[in-house]
């Protein structure tokens, strides 16, 4: 019974030291981005979320004033 759980958590360490092993490599092949395009990438991602932010903005200010309007009329 003891030799039965002792395998059983050997074959977990291996699993776990194993996935580490396959981690560590599939990191090493990464190319990581250079300060220059991090920095052009999140002014990228900036510009983008404000650009979204102000047409939603926008529209909903729109679609306020349209549904205003219609309640007045009907009221």
């Amino acid at each position: 019974m003891a030799v039965a759980k002792e395998k059983e958590r050997d074959q977990q360490e291996n699993v776990v030291a194993r996935t580490l092993r396959e981690t560590r490599s599939e990191l090493r092949k990464v190319v990581w981005p250079n300060r220059e395009e991090t920095t052009r990438l999140t002014i990228v991602v900036i510009a983008i979320s404000v650009t979204i932010g102000l047409i939603l903005f926008v529209g909903d200010s729109l679609f306020l004033f349209l549904y205003t309007q219609l309640v007045s009329l009907l009221s």
